[in-house]
C-alpha cells in the first residue's frame, strides 16, 4: 500500500507515477510529484517506479502574476 495525500492506494510491483495517476483517475497536469523525500518531474512519470509503503505528494502547477 502507498499513501497519496490523505488516502491509501493499492500498490503493485513496477508501479510508475503514470500508473498511479491512472489508478486514482487523476488527470491534473502535475509538474512534480514527491515520493517520500524525492521529487520527480513530469518527464520521468513513465519511468520512475514507486516503492511499496511510499508517501506520495501530488504537487499541482501554480501560475500567477
Amino acid at each position: 500500500m502507498i499513501r497519496v495525500s490523505d488516502r491509501t492506494v493499492a500498490w503493485h510491483e513496477g508501479m510508475t507515477i503514470t500508473d498511479l495517476l491512472q489508478a486514482i483517475d487523476d488527470r491534473h497536469p502535475y509538474a512534480v510529484i514527491r515520493i517520500n523525500d524525492r521529487y520527480v518531474s513530469r518527464s520521468d512519470f513513465d519511468r520512475i517506479t514507486i516503492p511499496d509503503g511510499s508517501q506520495i505528494f501530488l504537487i499541482p502547477m501554480i501560475a500567477g502574476g
